[in-house]
């Protein structure tokens, strides 16, 4: 894998750069997701954000590794409600997902994983299973977990202490 992916929109018009090795690549059948991807994919010539199973793929990066690097003034956030911290941030061009990001709170920011190109890590876990919509058959390539697996857990305090001490 190489050390920098880059994400793009269906147009072109928006590129994000992620540096270094992601905390996690994994899919979430969370609701929270599946409202999140039906809101987007309402949105005019929008794109799947969902898998054909109902699970949102995303490669996870401390937001110190993540940035637009084309076409920011096109971003825009999404919200489920008025409230949350929640962002799901589409390139407003041509309605593509691009990424999740928090007002405040998690050092993460969880980009789709169908909008990089070239070689992406691995999938390493399926996460929320319990909220998969009924009758949707998951693979069985990677762990499973009806909620958020332990390795997640261990993996995002990782990452967060090595931002804490600058690695």
């Amino acid at each position: 894998m190489t050390d920098n992916l880059i994400a793009g929109c269906a147009c072109g018009r928006v590129e994000v750069t992620a540096k270094g090795p992601p905390i996690v690549s994994s899919v979430c059948y969370c609701d929270d997701c599946q409202k999140g991807a039906a809101q987007i994919e309402a949105l005019p010539n929008a794109g799947a954000v969902r898998d054909p199973d109902g699970g949102t793929a995303y490669i996870l990066y401390r937001k110190d590794r993540i940035a637009c690097s084309k076409g920011a003034d096109m971003l825009k956030p999404y919200k489920l409600k008025d409230t949350s911290i929640t962002n799901r941030v589409v390139a407003t061009c041509c309605n593509t997902a691009m990424f999740v990001n928090f007002d405040k709170g998690p050092h993460w920011v969880s980009a789709y994983r169908a909008r990089f190109r070239g070689e992406l890590p691995p999938l390493q876990f399926r996460m929320c299973t319990k909220f998969k919509p009924e009758g949707a058959v998951l693979p069985n390539d990677v762990p499973q977990s009806p909620g958020y697996p332990f390795g997640l857990i261990v993996r995002l305090l990782a990452s967060r202490a090595a931002m804490i001490f600058g690695r």
